[in-house]
């Protein structure tokens, strides 16, 4: 699912499978989509995911740098 959702522009999936990346995927990527696999994560540690997930903020700076590299990409014709 992430890597058809990776093709559209602007869309940035992550496959999240612990609360490390959940929070991670949000700190360094801004990612917007979150992906989970039904049958390797709990419905326990689904939520604690999501939850990570939603009230994580991009942290910016370095980061933003890579987040543009990857608009220029999108952007190439």
């Amino acid at each position: 699912m992430s890597i058809a959702a990776n093709k559209v522009p602007g869309v940035r999936a992550s496959v999240v499978t612990d609360t490390f990346s959940a929070e991670a995927t949000r700190l360094h990527n801004n990612a917007n989509v979150l992906c989970l696999g039904e049958r390797v994560t709990g419905v326990g540690l689904a939520l604690k995911i999501v939850d990570i997930w939603l009230s994580t903020d991009f942290e910016g700076g370095r980061h933003q740098r890579r987040l543009e590299k990857v608009t220029e990409i999108e952007n190439f014709k």
